[in-house]
């Protein structure tokens, strides 16, 4: 999820780039940079750190189970 602390505190920011002669649109064009922030995020298609997180767990116990078979197979061969 994205977190909207971030892309609003963003679209102060740029907000406060807007020069003085423009101070009453400063409110509209934060809003819009709000929106057009989090629309460009959404897109990305982006993982929360958990889910993330949770996926590097489960490539890790698999990395490990692969080398455990892989050792077994080679014991096995080594039987033959």
């Amino acid at each position: 999820m994205i977190d909207v602390h971030s892309i609003d505190q963003l679209a102060h920011r740029l907000a406060t780039l807007v020069p003085p002669g423009l101070a009453q649109a400063r409110d509209d064009m934060e809003a819009n940079f709000r929106d057009v922030l989090a629309h460009g995020l959404r897109r990305l298609d982006l993982v929360t750190r958990e889910e993330f997180d949770a996926q590097r767990a489960v490539l890790e116990r698999t990395r490990e189970q692969v080398a455990l078979l892989e050792k077994h197979v080679a014991a096995l061969e080594a039987a033959r």
